[in-house]
Parts: C-alpha cells; structure tokens; sequence
C-alpha cells in the first residue's frame, strides 16, 4: 500500500506553507490570517526514493466563531485516521497552548506515528525554545522554518523511516489493477455491475452511493485483472459528511494502487472542472489512463462528426497529454463494455513497454541529428546516448548529453512525441531525462 502522511495542527502554525514547502508547489493558500485553509489538499512527495501523498489539513480550533468548525475538525480527524504518519505542527513563536494540547491528546490516542514539527525556528537561538514541545510525550520535536525550508531534510528522513517495511498479509495477487474513477453518479457501478453480470455494487439515483473503494477480481473471457470501484471524487466545495470525505480519501489511495485508472466522463454533460481535478490526480501518480464516455445511449447525435468533436474537446481540456484513448459506450445497454477492458489492459502492457538501446539508438539519434536541441547562448548540445531505464513504474528514458542543463521543455515534448510514433505507448506517461556524459 501506499503511504499516506497528515499535516495537522491549531490554526496559523504554518501547515500550508510546510505542504507547499515539501510538494515543491504552490497549491495551498498562505495568509497571515488564521483559519485559511478548509479543505483538504492533497500532493505527492519524493524523498531520497521513497514516494508518499501528503494531505493538508484545517487548523483544529474548539469554541471558535467560525461556522465550519465542526466540518474542519471531522476532517481532520479523519486524515489522522488515515494517514501511515502525522505530521503535528506547532508554532515555537508563540510557545505551547492549551490548543496544541488538546490535539495532543487526540493524537495520542490515535495510536499513530506523530512526528511534533516545531515550524518558524528560523534560527538557532529560536530552535532551543522547542524543546517545550517535550512535555506533550510524542517525541523529539523537529525544529525547521517551512518558509524557508531549514530542517526539513531532518524531518523528511524521520518521516520515510516511519513507514511500514513489512508486506502486509492481505497483500493483493501481483495482476493488473484497473480504478473505475470519476464524478458521483457517473455509472462507475453500473459498469462493474455490467462486466460481472451481477448486482454486486450498489446501484442508485443518488450521487454518493459508493462509500468505499471495493475491489473485485474479474477473471473471464481470457483476462484476469482486479477492477476497483472508487466512491465519486466531488468538487471539495460540496465535501460535507464526514463520511463522504473519508471515501474521497479511499478513492484516492485506489487510485494510487491501481496500474489503469477508467475516467468516466458523462456523455449528456460533457467533461467538468472536476474531471479536470480528477485526471490532475492521475498524473501526479502517473497512471495509465482510458476515457470511457458513458451514456452514449442517451445522445441523440451519435454521428461520427459528433463523436469526433466530443473526442477533441476531451483531448483540448486535458492537453498537453492527449496520447489515451477514448471509448463511448453505455453501462446500461452493456455498450463496448468489454473493449473498455481490452483498451486497458493494452493500456498496462504499454506501462511495461522496454525497447531494446540499440533500437532507441538507431531511431531517434538520426532524428535529433536532423532536428537539434536549440542552441543557448552560443552553446551547442549533443546527444549521444539513449537508453531506457529497468524496473520503473512507467516508461523512463535517459538521454545522455553534453549541457543537460540547456535542453528545455518544448524539446523534450518533441522527443516524447518522436518516441509515441515509433512505439506504442498510447495511455501511459513517459519519463523523459537528461544527464551528463
């Protein structure tokens, strides 16, 4: 399973500038004003070859004037609940409060690996003032400043050391894993529903019925797969129930087990801001991706100009990743259900592509000879090697050159694109580097 940490803390400690700080982002507001952040935020972390999701958190506050107090603290709460480590964040400026301990206690009880951050020791002779922290009985606390980031490589090694090293028992069958993600209410049951041939999933009207991520073996005509039906991804806006926010949380670490994510997209309202978040979600994982346009049945043009049109809008909004097929069918009338699942498991076999460095070699080196990286003050660069990295999650090519530093963004979406035409790789990433030689 993957790794899950939590950032929590009274309000105005600085949990979002630390989330930003350690996903190397800007994602979450920062203001001097307590009680910014309200809803979950969610990013990815590397460190030192260790991936892990890193959830922010609302500030946890008792007796406030704020309206969505209690909203704020369930979510909380539930983010401790999930998370493998907590990240407890106290402020060293102002010293212990009541606050801190009362999430202390909470924490405690929680039975979780707390790791206390002593944030805004923005020197040495303030770093001292943490060992206060003490006396809350969850360990050392680690003295950094998130805005300027000092400390935080002590505290990512303590985190990654945290981690389970064991393999845990219900460890499921080394097979391909394929999500069934998307808006509430788009058919994600239905169409698992379709492929069994049974009612397994709960099927209503009501968006929001699936409240966990269920995992289902499918093992018939010739395929053998896990399918996961994953509870709708909403806008965060809308995420109210307690409930509710601990099934995004589920949907979201399926989606970080799974190999293939399905997106569903609704025919009869086309594709949303929130498909949008939902495929910015599969990318931070680098998943394999297919669009399955559910509903089909319910359109009443179905000319080849019209599946041509909706087919460029989806590929427009999610540009510049437009290499994935799209499938219209119907989860009702059971409509191409069953190319979905050939399209993804190709989807899986392209993930675990390998072209052999002699043939990377002999094709693309003739192609860069041809069209150079562009010159940079003066400076030209040469390629002279190519080859593919073993044993990655999704296809990674190293590119060995001269002034690595020089080669830009446009030319390595030329390389990637160079590659797709030589080689099948229709749904998944490409990692494309460059390095010294």
């Amino acid at each position: 399973m993957s790794n899950l940490v939590a950032i929590v803390g009274r309000p105005n400690v600085g949990k979002s500038t630390l989330f930003n700080r350690l996903t190397q982002s800007r994602q979450a507001i920062v203001t001097d004003e307590a009680g910014t952040t309200r809803d979950r935020l969610y990013g990815k972390v590397q460190w030192n070859g260790q991936e892990f999701s890193l959830i922010d958190t609302g500030g946890w506050v008792v007796n406030s004037e704020d309206v969505m107090e209690d909203e704020i603290n369930k979510q909380v709460d539930i983010a401790i609940k999930e998370a493998n480590v907590v990240l407890f964040v106290v402020d060293v400026m102002n010293g212990l409060t009541d606050l801190d301990s009362s999430v202390a206690d909470i924490l405690r009880k929680s039975g979780k690996p707390v790791v206390i951050v002593s944030n805004k020791s923005d020197n040495y002779s303030i770093g001292y003032q943490s060992a206060e922290f003490y006396s809350l009985g969850l360990g050392d606390p680690y003295a950094i400043s998130a805005i300027n980031g000092s400390g935080t490589g002590d505290l990512l090694d303590r985190v990654v050391s945290l981690f389970s090293k064991e393999t845990p028992e219900d460890e499921l069958e080394d097979i391909p894993k394929f999500a069934v993600v998307g808006r509430p209410n788009v058919g994600k049951s239905s169409i698992i529903n379709a492929l069994l041939d049974e009612k397994r999933n709960i099927v209503t009207d009501i968006a929001g019925t699936t409240r966990d991520s269920i995992y289902t073996r499918y093992d018939k005509f010739n395929m053998n797969f896990y399918l996961i039906d994953t509870a709708g991804i909403r806008k965060k806006g809308k995420v109210t129930e307690d409930m509710e926010y601990f099934s995004v949380i589920r949907s979201i670490r399926a989606i970080e087990e799974a190999d293939v994510c399905i997106l569903m997209v609704d025919a009869t309202r086309g594709i949303e801001s929130q498909d949008l978040n939902i495929f910015s979600i599969l990318q931070k994982n680098r998943k394999g991706l297919v669009v399955l346009v559910n509903k089909w049945d319910l359109v009443e043009d179905k000319t080849n100009t019209a599946v041509q049109m909706f087919e460029n809008a989806i590929r427009e909004r999610l540009a510049p990743f437009v290499d994935f097929p799209i499938i219209f069918g119907s989860a009702l009338t059971k409509q191409r259900i069953l190319k979905v699942m050939d399209v993804a498991k190709e989807v899986y076999q392209n993930r675990k592509r390998k072209i052999p460095t002699s043939k990377l070699n002999e094709v693309l080196l003739p192609l860069i000879e041809r069209t150079p990286p562009p010159a940079n003050k003066g400076k030209y660069i040469k390629i002279k090697y190519i080859t593919q990295l073993p044993n990655t999650a999704v296809p990674t090519f190293v590119f060995f050159c001269n002034l690595p530093q020089w080669v830009k963004e446009p030319y390595k979406r030329f390389l990637e694109n160079r590659m797709r035409e030589n080689w099948s790789f229709t749904g998944t990433p490409i990692n494309v580097f460059f390095r010294e030689k």
